[in-house]
Parts: C-alpha cells; structure tokens; sequence
C-alpha cells in the first residue's frame, strides 16, 4: 500500500491573528510619525509666513521712521506719539518732480491685528494739525492695511539721553531738549514666548 498523501502547509488561526495584530500595530506607529511631520510641517509654514510678515511689517516702519519730520522741521507741533499698542508719526513724502509734503502715519494693534494707517500728504499744516487730532484721538475713519495678524501686543522704546525710555517716561516728543534718535519695537506674536523686536535710526542720523 501507498503512503497517506501529505497534508498542505498553511497558516492557523492563530498565526494570522498575530501576523494581522503586527500590521495593525505597523500602521498605527507609521500613522502618528507621519501626522506629527505634517502637523510640524504645517506649524515651520505658519512660523515661516509670520515671520515674513513681520520683516515686512518692520521695513515699512523703518522706513517711517527714517524719513520722519523732526523738530527743525515741526518746530513746536507733534510729530511723534508712543503709547501702549500704539506708535504715531509724521514723516516725510518726497516723491520725484513733487514739493515734499507731510503725512502723519499711524500703527495700532487691536484685536489681534497690526494694522497701518496714513493720511493724505499736505503742505498745509492746518491741515496736518486736523489729521495729527484725527490719528492720535482714533477720529479718523479711513481704510487701515492690515499689516500682519496675530499680533497680540506692541511696545515702543525711544533712545533719548543714551538710554531707552518707554511709553510711560515719553507721552510725547515735543520741545525736548534731545529728541530721540532711535526707536526699538517689540512684538508680541501668538504662540511665541519671546517678542520679536527691531531697532532702528529715526531719521536717518548715526
């Protein structure tokens, strides 16, 4: 007689259920690992726009500020505001073929938001006298740029004396003995411990 034909090798139950509880545990692993990279991808990307923002943000207020209108120019009116949240100048316009004029430029942070405001530049300084009443006092109405989002708080420091003075020590630069010559501003961005800050020359001058 012949022998018993050969039983065909397989897996059991058993086995399949381990091979099936191995590749589950594969996917979940793989599955986490590949979230925690999208979501620190999408977090680089959102740093990287806010930073980006914030240089733009800081080279317009540079700019302010280097072609700010100062006390030779003003004599006894304003030309430059700090306070909390806030930071108010008037600057200078010079544009080709055109007499320079004066514009009074206006940051504020509200509700989460830089924003930018100016006014429409004039040789009339009754007129720039009603546009200082109107930016310092909130009066003005016209359409601010947004210049970057999630700004939580801004604060201005003005080199004077060879020290920085903050808002508190300076409500206002008019008829000092020494204007300032450097401006510092830090801002307070959401989900950043540390404020971003630039300092800069007012006008110019070294």
């Amino acid at each position: 007689m012949g022998s018993p034909p050969s039983r065909g090798q397989g897996f059991t139950l058993v086995e399949l259920l381990v091979a099936i509880g191995i590749l589950a545990m594969v996917a979940v692993l793989g599955w986490r690992g590949l979230d925690g990279i999208v979501r620190a991808r999408v977090a680089l990307t959102e740093q990287m726009e806010t930073t980006r923002g914030m240089q733009l943000a800081f080279a317009q207020m540079q700019s302010d500020c280097e072609h700010i209108a100062g006390q030779d120019i003003m004599d006894r009116r304003p030309y430059l505001l700090v306070g909390a949240d806030r930071l108010t100048l008037v600057r200078l316009v010079a544009n080709e073929n055109e007499p320079t004029r004066l514009q009074v430029v206006a940051y504020r942070v509200a509700d989460g938001t830089l924003t930018r405001r100016e006014s429409v530049a004039t040789r009339d300084l009754t007129q720039l006298d009603a546009s200082w009443q109107a930016m310092t006092g909130d009066g003005d109405k016209t359409q601010p740029v947004v210049l970057q989002s999630g700004v939580t708080g801004m604060q201005v420091l003005l080199w004077q004396n060879n020290q920085w003075r903050s808002s508190l020590q300076t409500q206002a630069t008019v008829g000092l003995a020494l204007a300032p010559t450097g401006v510092q501003v830090q801002l307070t961005v959401q989900r950043q411990e540390v404020p971003m800050t630039k300092s800069f020359l007012m006008g110019g001058r070294i």
